[in-house]
């Protein structure tokens, strides 16, 4: 696999560079890759833009963050997930930092998952300095792509979302992107206003390729918000895409094909026309069919 460097302003990557399935795959890193610094420093040499997943799962930290930017080269770049709690998501109390989970009332330091509504106004501010100070490091290396907020299906269009959408850029100073799972935001008769709201809000819309039809579907639309644009590749398959009781990388097992990555050609070099940046990223992660979509799709830019 060929070095896949920028083609203009488009950096295409992968959502995970540590998948469990990949690693098992043996389909990537060579048999002499294998600590972390070594994984990083070998998916760096073959992308230019990576998105963290870790961080939907536990707040990121300083240290992390640090050692990411020492482990890349200068213009790679970190599209980092927020935290799930701060996108409306259960989180286990464990994962919570430690003052954080100290502010819970008992009972809900008790309970299997915690949601945002839970935590007090004190702590709740605590998470979002926490955010700002450990992915420093990144923004000042010049590596912090984003910070990719991805909202569930209950995460509805509604006045108190709409405020609380309002609220995201005076909570962090870096390049924020947001994408929706349902939510109807983007129903076609909604679709306008939403758009017209991040763009006013200089937040990034994450366009989608996945499945359609379910409640968590949200429309393939084109569309430039931002200085940044953001497109995710959950793949395609249908069959998965809501079945319950799957792993992460049994719903988005899916290999896009050259001809269904071919028709993105087009969209892709249309919409990176209308921004500073676009980052491709192929969420499809089981086994090496992100990273080996992801080196399909570069190769299709660099030749169009």
């Amino acid at each position: 696999m060929d070095r896949a460097g920028p083609i203009g302003n488009i950096r295409v990557g992968t959502c995970s560079w540590t998948d469990r399935t990949l690693l098992d795959s043996r389909g990537f890193y060579p048999d002499d890759v294998h600590t972390p610094a070594e994984r990083l420093r070998f998916y760096a040499s073959r992308f230019s833009v990576v998105e963290v997943d870790a961080t939907y799962y536990a707040p990121p930290s300083e240290h992390n963050a640090r050692l990411w930017a020492q482990r890349t080269p200068p213009g790679f770049v970190f599209d980092v997930k927020a935290y799930g709690l701060l996108t409306h998501h259960p989180v286990t109390p464990g994962s919570l930092p430690a003052p954080v989970r100290a502010e819970l009332a008992p009972s809900a330091r008790e309970k299997e998952r915690v949601y945002l509504s839970a935590v007090p106004p004190a702590a709740r501010e605590q998470l979002w300095r926490l955010h700002e100070e450990a992915l420093a490091p990144l923004a000042e290396a010049a590596k912090l792509g984003c910070v990719l907020f991805q909202f569930p299906p209950w995460f509805r269009r509604n006045r108190a979302n709409t405020d609380y959408l309002r609220q995201l850029p005076d909570r962090l100073p870096y390049p924020l992107a947001v994408e929706f799972r349902g939510g109807g935001w983007m129903d076609e008769s909604a679709r306008k206003d939403t758009l017209a709201l991040l763009e006013d809000l200089e937040l990034a819309y994450v366009v989608v390729d996945e499945p359609q039809g379910f409640r968590s579907s949200t429309p393939t639309v084109l569309a430039c918000t931002a200085p940044l644009v953001v497109v995710r590749f959950h793949g395609r398959n249908a069959a998965t895409w809501e079945r319950p009781g799957l792993s992460a990388a049994q719903r988005f097992d899916y290999l896009y094909s050259e001809a269904e990555l071919r028709e993105w050609v087009t969209p892709l070099r249309r919409l990176a026309a209308q921004a500073e940046a676009l980052h491709a990223l192929m969420n499809n992660c089981h086994g090496d069919q992100a990273v080996r979509n992801a080196a399909q799709l570069a190769a299709l830019l660099a030749a169009a």
